[in-house]
């Protein structure tokens, strides 16, 4: 029953499509951040990156090294589109990007970490089977199926996306629109939809129509009765978020995987008419059917249990964003902080000295520091590093103040502990992360 699950051949079309789609938007998503100034922004104007945690040994390049670092990786995503050497293509992508997505979390989505996931996915789909520089090199490539795990793999991975999206926006600022109001706000100045956004009606129907499109949309999509519906309804929802979020290309790219939910046949006709159709159905297990189940299974089980690890730390994680990341947490919160650096010299403990951020920070990290844990241990390891090259044994004191969805600045960080003292835990609650004082 799991081989003819598993391994029954079905049409490779929607495979096909999305991978030419797939790389139109890795051209995009590179030459677009050189273009808009994000490169240089994030990588180049800053002294120093906030990497994740344990991966400090990969740094932006010197001078304008990055802008042509984006621009190779733009030119391997043109070659996944055309299916030029396509497996190194979309490897050598996959490695710059997870090399960049680890490099800096300051400008942190859950779309990066996407990308991230699917670019090392697609490296072992065989999406290069048809419509191909390879094929048409080497015509011994070519397939007009493809084995329905493949299939299975993306809409699985997509629907714990979007379920772990929804189950994430069960809370009560969530429900009331206090948060969806806070996210329009921002937006007041929108040219023409900018008054239309700070409406009260239109806060409760981002609030309900978010929550019920990410839990409901990929069985809408499988069912046929609801295929149409729902896929007018992504469209609209994708398009909003684009247009008011500017969220660059995940909007287009999860449209791209709605090819999927399609009838193949479908796909063919309209994106690949030249292309046979296949209904065969045969099952051809191959050789390595037991590690590819290993894979699957150890692949979903990861991201299934990574987005609910939260639940394991102490205290709410909209407080110590303390799980946080790689959970598909999106747009949940508005915080903002107030936070300032003390460095003592240990053998001189009069001498202190306060810390302009600013002479240390580019304006987005000095937004970004005041209310990430993380963030805040980093920077103080990097003074306290910094003051060792002179000479001095220092220790670095935090006070901080958070404010979560609009509420009263509360004390975040226990001003008492030396953060330069600390080792960071990756599976351990940080005591000197005050307790939640949210109500």
């Amino acid at each position: 029953m799991l081989n003819k699950w598993l391994f029954t051949r079905i049409d490779n079309s929607a495979l096909i499509v999305f991978r030419i789609l797939f790389g139109i938007l890795l051209v995009i998503e590179a030459i677009g951040a050189i273009f808009t100034g994000w490169v240089r922004r994030v990588f180049i104007e800053p002294q120093f990156t906030f990497n994740f945690i344990g991966f400090e040994f990969l740094q932006p390049l010197p001078g304008n090294g990055m802008i042509w670092y984006y621009a190779v990786m733009g030119f391997f995503g043109l070659l996944v589109a055309l299916g030029y050497k396509y497996r190194f293509s979309i490897f050598m992508y996959a490695i710059m990007w997870a090399s960049v997505y680890l490099m800096q979390k300051t400008s942190y989505n859950n779309h990066y970490y996407l990308l991230m996931l699917l670019c090392f996915l697609m490296i072992l789909l065989p999406a290069h089977r048809y419509a191909s520089v390879d094929v048409w090199q080497r015509p011994n490539l070519k397939k007009i199926s493809m084995p329905r795990w493949v299939w299975l793999l993306l809409v699985v991975q997509m629907f714990i996306v979007y379920t772990y999206a929804a189950i994430a926006k069960i809370y009560p600022d969530w429900f009331d629109a206090t948060l969806p109001g806070m996210l329009m706000a921002a937006r007041k100045d929108y040219w023409l939809i900018g008054d239309f956004l700070q409406q009260t009606w239109v806060h409760y129907t981002i609030a309900w129509f978010g929550f019920l499109f990410d839990l409901l949309i990929i069985p809408l999509l499988l069912w046929k009765r609801t295929r149409i519906p729902a896929f007018l309804a992504a469209i609209f929802f994708h398009i909003f978020n684009s247009i008011v979020f500017q969220i660059g290309i995940f909007p287009y790219l999860a449209l791209a995987f709605i090819l999927f939910f399609f009838p193949a046949k479908t796909i063919n006709r309209y994106f690949l008419w030249k292309k046979p159709y296949y209904s065969t159905g045969e099952i051809e297990v191959p050789p390595h059917r037991n590690l590819i189940i290993g894979f699957m299974s150890i692949w979903l089980l990861v991201q299934a249990a990574l987005p609910v690890r939260h639940w394991f730390f102490k205290d709410d994680v909209l407080w110590t964003e303390e799980g946080h990341r790689l959970s598909w947490r999106m747009m949940l919160r508005s915080k903002s902080g107030r936070i300032q650096f003390k460095v003592v010299d240990k053998a001189k403990p009069q001498d202190t000295l306060y810390i302009q951020n600013s002479k240390y920070l580019s304006k987005k990290q000095q937004r970004s520091i005041g209310s990430k844990p993380d963030m805040i241990w980093q920077f103080a390891q990097r003074l306290e590093e910094d003051f060792e090259q002179t000479g001095r044994e220092v220790e670095v004191y935090v006070d901080s103040k958070v404010s979560v969805n609009g509420r009263p600045y509360k004390p975040f960080i226990d001003p008492k502990v030396d953060l330069a003292a600390e080792d960071w835990k990756h599976f351990e609650h940080h005591s000197w992360i005050l307790p939640s004082s949210i109500d």
